[in-house]
């Protein structure tokens, strides 16, 4: 879904079908307490040829995404999130689990970058300001606290009162009146943009979205496992939630797949 100024999905009509659409599909490919829904019942899975599309993206940058762990990691998750959404509410705390498990190593580094769907959760884009903010005044080690603290207090879905942002800044030992004067500025809004234009170009329509970018291209023999693995997921029109790069050495991941299934996927990955 667009949420840019040029989003042609103008009509009141047209923004709650596409947003029905699209939390749809998230649900049925981020379930994790009922997978085997998305396959219909007595309907023979059949194994589909490995999803290959260019997966463009801006490369990690050190200087200005917001990195957890090594950014010379062997896999990088590049998350497109949206704080009010409630699937990424919950894979926020995944992948607080899987730096816990890779991060430490080296294998695994997470990146974060903006993906507010303000047809759907108003207050999203504010809140990635906000996050923005943070950074601006604290750096990358605020980023995240703030980010931490801001997916542990909302309850999703356009819950959180913005009258808590600043107060989260101060929780996490942010200048208050830094922060709220950038705030306010909203000069951190022309970041967003270029992060919500980048998860277009990949093709990304809906939260979570991660595209895992590889140090080295993945073999056919993990290709093939993660296919395996996937299929579990696959929607009733025949789709996984999951993609490949030409290249190999990006994997698109889409929905709030839960830990075993990410940590499954790494080790395929890293064998």
């Amino acid at each position: 879904m667009e949420t840019s100024k040029n989003n042609p999905l103008t009509l009141p009509m047209a923004i709650v079908i596409a947003g029905l659409l699209i939390a749809g599909a998230i649900f049925v490919r981020g379930n994790e307490t009922s997978p085997s829904k998305a396959v219909e019942k007595g309907r023979v899975a059949v194994q589909s040829p490995p999803v290959l599309g260019a997966l463009t993206l801006n490369p990690v940058d050190e200087t200005r995404d917001h990195i957890r762990g090594n950014p010379g990691a062997d896999i990088v998750f590049v998350e497109f999130s949206d704080t009010e959404c409630p699937f990424c509410k919950r894979f926020h705390a995944t992948m607080q689990q899987v730096i816990n498990e890779y991060g430490k190593s080296g294998k695994v580094a997470w990146v974060y970058r903006q993906f507010p769907i303000v047809q759907l959760h108003s207050r999203a884009p504010k809140e990635s300001e906000a996050m923005e903010c943070a950074a601006e005044v604290g750096g990358n080690a605020k980023f995240w606290e703030y980010a931490d603290r801001l997916f542990a207090v909302t309850n999703s879905n356009n819950s959180l009162d913005p009258g808590v942002l600043p107060q989260i800044a101060t929780e996490v030992g942010l200048n208050k009146t830094s922060f709220t004067d950038c705030l306010s500025s909203g000069r951190t809004q022309a970041r967003i943009k270029v992060d919500q234009e980048d998860g277009r170009r990949a093709g990304i329509n809906g939260t979570p979205h991660s595209i895992l970018v590889l140090k080295n291209p993945i073999s056919e023999k993990g290709r093939k496992a993660i296919l395996d693995l996937m299929e579990q997921y696959r929607d009733p029109e025949g789709n996984l939630p999951v993609e490949f790069s030409l290249d190999g050495l990006r994997v698109s991941l889409n929905g709030a797949l839960p830990f075993p299934i990410i940590k499954t996927t790494i080790e395929a990955i890293l064998k």
